[in-house]
């Protein structure tokens, strides 16, 4: 792309920011290499998934906490490995207690502090219905909280078929996470089966969960530290995520421009693991990802509809990442914070109160009353003769009422 070209599609991307709060970074406007960014895979489950994710990406640390020995010895040694609670597991599971693995982090909180020390991102995996994760996953967010680090948080809840006890473990540990992270994406299993028939084996079934995590954290993180065009840097992360329990959407998608920009837009913004999408949102990291040909024309599509599906006064940065691996495809990256759900509904306007009118005194017509009524008499229709003589006997009142006044006062007294 030519620097001439380059600088009318930024023009046009500010142009639309004005209208849409979308802020585009400076060209780039800052190494992101020194921000540390820790993924923490809690119990069996968080820890597989760690595993999987750390195949694919550099420069960032993982860690897999969980009180089973012999489950941490199965994780990748790309993966650093924290054992916690062998006084009272004897290095096994937790055998789906809750209360097992909160004491079993309570005794040793101390030594898991470490993993959160100095880091800038935290961001907490856990699978929950087990003992472990549910039990455990309060206290690492707790802590996450306390060391200063953004923390995000990604669990899964349970496939019905695992039975009502495992969901209720769940749902009452999400519930105690929720205050001490930024922000929480909750995917439940049983999405899965969007996707997939539910004779489909178990294996794959979780194989296609994890793979899906795997790809959007990727983005996620490449976003963050892959330089490119227009940067987005460890500072619009913590914008976006600023808050306390915000629910979040992420998801990545790859596609061929050639075939068609909206089938793209839909995909991203459409993922089936999640039960709610990007709509409201107050807070947006968006990321295109593509080779040097690029079309400003594809990212201001882009960008024009994630805009339209967020909240009115949504803050929205905007990255644009060159990478040659894509040749003729394109990769968008979305985090959305602050997303409506059946348990966040849109926030609506509150109607103003109306003014209290002052009550109307009520009048006593008898003793109150202003106007006060007249009693009217109304007299007979005199002839001309009877006027006469009425006028006649008026004036000689008049006259007797003169000589009175004539008459000296001590004679009138008299």
């Amino acid at each position: 792309m030519s620097n001439y070209w380059y600088k009318i599609g930024l023009v046009k991307i500010k142009n639309m920011a004005k209208k849409k709060k979308i802020v585009p970074k400076k060209e780039n406007s800052g190494s992101t290499s020194k921000t540390k960014i820790r993924v923490i895979g809690i119990g069996g489950g968080g820890g597989s998934i760690v595993a999987e994710i750390s195949s694919g990406l550099t420069k960032i640390d993982f860690t897999a906490i969980n009180t089973d020995k012999r489950s941490l010895k199965e994780i990748s040694r790309k993966v650093k490995t924290f054992q916690f609670g062998e006084k009272m597991t004897g290095g096994l599971g937790t055998g789906m207690d809750p209360e097992v693995g909160r004491n079993a982090a309570e005794a040793e909180k101390e030594k898991i502090k470490k993993i959160f020390t100095g880091q800038d991102v935290c961001i907490l995996l856990a699978c929950l219905g087990g003992g472990t994760s549910s039990g455990a996953a309060p206290v690492l967010a707790k802590l996450a909280k306390e060391s200063g680090s953004i923390t995000y948080g990604i669990f899964t809840l349970p496939f019905e078929f695992e039975g009502s006890r495992k969901m209720e473990i769940a749902k009452e540990s999400l519930e105690e996470i929720k205050p001490h992270l930024n922000a929480i994406s909750v995917l439940p299993n049983e999405n899965i089966f969007k996707i997939i028939e539910k004779d489909a084996p178990l294996k794959e079934a979780l194989s296609m969960i994890n793979s899906s995590l795997s790809e959007n954290l990727k983005g996620l993180i490449e976003a963050i530290y892959n330089p490119g065009l227009i940067n987005i840097d460890f500072a619009d992360f913590k914008t976006v995520l600023e808050g306390k329990g915000k629910i979040a959407y992420l998801h990545s998608v790859i596609f061929e421009p050639s075939k068609g920009i909206d089938q793209a837009i839909n995909q991203v913004t459409s993922n089936p693991f999640y039960s709610h999408g990007i709509d409201g949102a107050g807070g947006v990291l968006l990321n295109v990802t593509g080779n040097k040909k690029i079309g400003l024309r594809d990212v201001s599509q882009v960008s024009s509809c994630i805009a339209g599906l967020a909240k009115k006064n949504a803050t929205i940065i905007l990255g644009i990442t060159h990478d040659e691996k894509y040749n003729d495809k394109m990769k968008i990256m979305v985090l959305g914070v602050g997303c409506e759900t059946k348990d966040n509904p849109p926030e609506k306007k509150k109607p103003e109160p109306k003014k209290k009118e002052k009550p109307k005194k009520k009048i006593n017509k008898k003793k109150d009353s202003p106007v006060k009524k007249l009693k009217v008499e109304v007299k007979p229709r005199r002839n001309a003769l009877e006027i006469k003589k009425a006028s006649e006997d008026v004036e000689k009142e008049l006259l007797e009422e003169e000589k009175k006044w004539e008459t000296p006062a001590f004679l009138r007294r008299k």
